[in-house]
């Protein structure tokens, strides 16, 4: 799975006109899935994006979770972050899961984090959304959690 997470001071959601989802202070992450993925992978995320330190402590310093300074979690998904754009100036969806499949992870995460965190929100899978975002420093962080043989 593919994330796409960025430090937001605020972040929010719209499908038609309506607000779906919105946090303060916390991460944006966008979220993509591929063909190999499951749902340890999901878990594996999930853990990742709770403890991974990128807001600042006392210091200045990145070393404080999201799960640390108890911020807001909104999980989008976005089938593009999988494609293929190694050559040509068209991308290509082949290395992106298909949408029964993608769409079972993405809900299988989110569940996941409502469990474990329940400020989780969420994107609506396959809708024509409208993200709106205030990137904090800007802070933004591609974590892939490998699930392949080769790679894990």
């Amino acid at each position: 799975m593919i994330a796409l997470l960025q430090r937001v001071s605020s972040a929010s959601v719209h499908v038609s006109g309506q607000l779906l989802a919105q946090i303060d202070r916390g991460l944006l992450v966008l979220v993509g899935v591929e063909p190999w993925d499951d749902e340890a992978t999901a878990a594996r995320l999930l853990e990742r994006l709770l403890a991974y330190r990128v807001f600042a402590d006392r210091e200045g310093r990145m070393n404080r979770s999201l799960a640390d300074i108890e911020g807001g979690l909104l999980l989008v998904p976005q089938f593009t972050l999988a494609a293929d754009t190694r050559k040509g100036n068209r991308p290509g969806f082949s290395t992106a899961a298909a949408p029964a499949q993608a769409e079972a992870l993405f809900d299988s995460l989110y569940q996941q984090a409502l469990k474990a965190y329940p400020a989780a929100q969420r994107g609506r899978f396959g809708a024509d959304m409208q993200v709106a975002l205030v990137n904090d420093g800007p802070v933004t962080f591609w974590l892939q959690v490998p699930t392949t043989p080769a790679q894990s």
